[in-house]
């Protein structure tokens, strides 16, 4: 479904993502993690279409992003990417901006009427719908920015830390039944990054950890499961690969106090 082939991606001299090739199966829930600052959102940046790498491509449905006008229009038909700190028309009301961002996928208008009162259900945003998006809290326009990409029904949706921005307990359960029922029941492939572990398996099925820009694992949980021999919970496994370091300082910490 996708493929990342030999990307690099630097801003001036530093680089920030080094020879990246993965593919994401398609169907399937793909979580990339990371801690800050080691290409994450850059990656899906670049998967979005948002950024042209220095070298390297991506594919997605067989189609090069960035190669003619035409294919890209194609790809962005089918793939809706949401950034971390997504712009908003804030003097709109939600109802209308999930409108317009629907009729721009074509989604017929009574199914985009019915589907954008159904998302502002479901993230408890009923008595804000009719109201301007500058009067919602932090956490409420991080709902409306969700609902403007779950109400677009593509086929892939890369979503920069959709969990986090202030979303609340019931938000975060409404969204990880969501991205469940998509990849289960309809077969959408769900790309979205995280820079922590917690709530990866509960949510995805496949894993890419990077490391200094470069791909540090790309498997399966199953496969991590496997591979952890019973030496302690998935997040305890995912911790040691991603944080090493801190895991170690944290260790260095409490020796001193022993000393």
């Amino acid at each position: 479904m996708i493929r990342v082939v030999e990307v690099t991606q630097h801003y001036s001299i530093k680089p920030v993502l080094v020879d990246v090739s993965l593919e994401i199966p398609a169907g399937s829930r793909t979580v990339i993690i990371g801690p800050n600052g080691m290409g994450k959102t850059t990656l899906l940046s670049v998967m979005g279409g948002v950024l042209q790498p220095q070298r390297g491509y991506v594919e997605i449905f067989g189609l090069r992003r960035r190669s003619s006008a035409e294919i890209e229009r194609e790809i962005r038909r089918r793939t809706v990417y949401l950034p971390d700190r997504c712009w908003l028309p804030k003097n709109r009301t939600g109802r209308e901006f999930l409108l317009s961002v629907g009729a721009l996928y074509d989604i017929p208008p009574e199914r985009l009427i019915d589907h954008a009162e159904r998302l502002l259900k479901l993230f408890d945003l009923q008595r804000l719908g009719d109201a301007p998006i500058r009067s919602y809290s932090a956490g409420q326009q991080k709902k409306i920015a969700l609902s403007s990409a779950l109400i677009t029904e593509a086929t892939v949706l890369l979503m920069d830390e959709p969990f986090s921005g202030g979303l609340d307990p019931a938000g975060i359960l409404a969204l990880k039944h969501l991205l469940q029922r998509f990849t289960a029941n309809e077969r959408r492939t769900i790309v979205l990054t995280t820079p922590v572990p917690e709530l990866v398996e509960e949510i995805a099925d496949h894993l890419v950890i990077l490391r200094e820009g470069r791909v540090a694992s790309n498997s399966s949980i199953q496969d991590l499961r496997r591979q952890s021999n019973g030496r302690g919970s998935l997040e305890t496994i995912l911790e040691q690969m991603v944080f090493p370091e801190t895991l170690e300082n944290i260790d260095a910490y409490f020796a001193a106090d022993e000393a």
